[in-house]
């Protein structure tokens, strides 16, 4: 029980440091440690993909996921932390600032990613359980991911004669089929893993299965373009991956958005559910 006190004290002591009052540094910390491991990855890319490929990418895609949810924590907590300080946002939270103009402009919810809650005196500390969920899912999906890379690049093979044609099949192919199952099963698991039944899928997938494929088609195409046509096979899920850390935030600001939406609807009547 002293353990446990003590342990919840350092905690919230260590998530109330920022660094120059508005980057929070637990999260600096954990994103500091998660490139220096992807840079050691990235450096031996080749030797490791060519002893153990499928390990290889695992590992690499649970390190870029938790790259991208660190990164999706950091911006909740800036825009948080800056509307939780005495006297709210100034003029000088151009971080806090910008966050919120591009979330508020965003055109694929009609809700704020981050709402201006003002609940509580700190903003919300490191979620390691949801790091572990992003990191975890990473990790599982990458087999399924790298398979179905081979079976595009063997279905469609580009060659030095024909290169665009091919290209654009397996962008089709991926679109149509591999990112509408992609992400009704991100938001399925993501719900059950945070412990949610088949009502809390349902609802999920209802409020956010749309705007997030609206997003997917606007930003997608053209990166697996380059992806098809450019990227050797042992580098498709990487590129992707990479590229991928700034959609995966989004997704994860989509899922915590909503799970936050869920759970404070009870206690707010005039809160307008999707």
């Amino acid at each position: 029980m002293a353990f446990e006190v003590q342990r919840r004290r350092f905690l919230r002591t260590i998530n109330s440091k920022f660094i120059y009052g508005r980057v929070p540094l637990v999260h600096t910390i954990i994103f500091f440690l998660e490139m220096a491991i992807i840079s050691r990855i990235a450096a031996k890319f080749n030797a490791y993909y060519a002893d153990r490929p499928v390990l290889t990418m695992m590992i690499t895609n649970a390190v870029l996921g938790g790259i991208a949810d660190t990164v999706a924590q950091s911006i909740t907590s800036i825009r948080l932390a800056a509307l939780r300080k005495p006297g709210g946002v100034t003029k000088d939270d151009t971080v806090a600032i910008e966050i919120h103009e591009l979330d508020r402009k965003n055109p694929f919810n009609d809700h704020d990613l981050i709402p201006d809650s003002k609940v509580g005196i700190l903003p919300p500390s490191f979620d390691f359980e949801r790091l572990t969920r992003f990191m975890a899912y990473g990790f599982m999906m990458a087999p399924v991911q790298f398979k179905w890379f081979t079976f595009l690049s063997r279905a469609f093979p580009i060659t030095k004669s024909s290169g665009l044609g091919p290209a654009l099949k397996m962008v089709a192919f991926d679109q149509l089929i591999f990112a509408p199952v992609g992400i009704a099963l991100f938001f399925t698991v993501m719900t059950v893993a945070e412990g949610g039944g088949r009502r809390a899928v349902s609802h999920k997938l209802r409020d956010m299965y749309l705007p997030t494929l609206k997003a997917n088609f606007m930003v997608w195409p053209l990166v697996q373009i380059i992806n098809f046509r450019l990227m050797p096979i042992q580098f498709q899920l990487p590129f992707v991956s990479t590229v991928g850390i700034a959609w995966t935030a989004y997704l994860s600001l989509s899922n915590a958005a909503e799970e936050g939406e869920q759970k404070s609807a009870p206690q707010s009547p005039q809160l307008r559910l999707l």
